[in-house]
């Protein structure tokens, strides 16, 4: 009986970081999900995760895991895809290094994802926007901050992890202003910043004073925004906002709504959707076909240039009597 320890610290030390070079989000995602897997075969087993084996993650454990993740903690399909995700990837390095357990392992790896209804995308209309971006107190430090960072977000699309990763420099102002990120897989891009847009970062960034290596939106302590701050700060106003735009009470905000706002915003100037994948940094244009399922208003333009139909109603009858042959197979 093997234990778990040493296979398990290897997967992140030497395969993830060394010869994947995965990038810090991918391991702290892979890191938050197998903490919880070994914290709930603790519970069940009464050993140490220290002490556990890879008899103790078989199938039937794996499976009850994924069950706690959506019965007790109450999360998604899609999450609990992406945590199956994390352990079907430790569990295939494991079988290089574990080829006693292969038999276990395979069932894992068997395990599917799970299928989920996919929601139409979430977006705001310009007033539920102009509504939003006045909410933050401009007379407090952190609401400029706040009102510097909703603008900079509804109009580039970066995601939260972007948006909380850039540095002052990574923010250039002036001729050809633009920001530069890393995006998923290591992507390096820029988007380009409009004068409103740009006026507000210039106004933001000197006050901030920051280096060119420090982040751009800082806490009052200097050190870097977390997710759960900056939904937090997204959810107080947008219930300040909802006051002059009630609309805005019925939608769950976060901060990925920012980015489905551009999208959308980008889709009704007529801009193609591959320049939208590139915009967004999606590795797939295909993933920006989601944006057109949700845009009701282009679907409405198609059906204004669909013309009625000429032909006389009934079943078509071929003349030729081959090709009637062949139709009545």
């Amino acid at each position: 009986m093997s234990l778990i320890s040493a296979t398990l610290q290897s997967f992140f030390t030497d395969r993830l970081a060394k010869q994947r070079q995965a990038s810090p989000h991918t391991i702290a995602s892979y890191r938050d999900t197998l903490r919880l897997l070994l914290q709930f075969a603790q519970q069940h087993t009464g050993k140490s995760p220290a002490r556990l084996s890879w008899d103790d993650l078989d199938a039937d454990t794996i499976g009850a895991f994924l069950d706690h993740l959506e019965d007790d903690r109450h999360n998604s399909a899609r999450t609990r895809n992406s945590r199956l995700t994390a352990i079907r990837s430790l569990f295939a390095y494991a079988a290089l290094r574990h080829p006693e357990h292969a038999a276990l392992i395979a069932r894992v790896l068997a395990i599917p994802p799970k299928r989920f209804d996919k929601a139409t995308v979430a977006f705001l209309d310009d007033a539920e926007v102009a509504a939003l971006l006045v909410a933050p107190d401009r007379t407090r430090w952190e609401g400029r901050r706040d009102h510097a960072f909703m603008v900079l977000a509804v109009q580039t699309g970066l995601r939260v992890s972007e948006l909380l990763g850039l540095d002052c420099g990574d923010i250039v102002l002036g001729t050809g202003a633009h920001v530069r990120c890393e995006g998923k897989g290591r992507k390096q891009r820029a988007v380009p910043l409009s004068v409103p847009v740009e006026s507000v970062l210039r106004v933001w960034l000197s006050e901030r004073r920051g280096g060119r290596d420090e982040p751009a939106f800082p806490t009052r302590t200097g050190r870097r925004l977390s997710r759960d701050a900056v939904q937090r700060r997204i959810s107080a106003h947008a219930l300040a906002a909802a006051a002059q735009c009630p609309s805005l009470a019925t939608k769950k905000l976060s901060p990925h709504v920012f980015r489905h706002t551009s999208a959308m915003a980008l889709l009704h100037a007529g801009v193609d959707t591959t320049v939208i994948a590139l915009w967004l940094g999606h590795a797939d244009p295909r993933s920006t076909n989601a944006y057109l399922h949700a845009d009701l208003a282009i679907k409405e333009r198609a059906l204004a240039r669909l013309t009625p139909a000429t032909t006389t109603p009934g079943r078509y009858r071929p003349r030729d009597q081959l090709l009637a042959f062949l139709e009545a197979l």
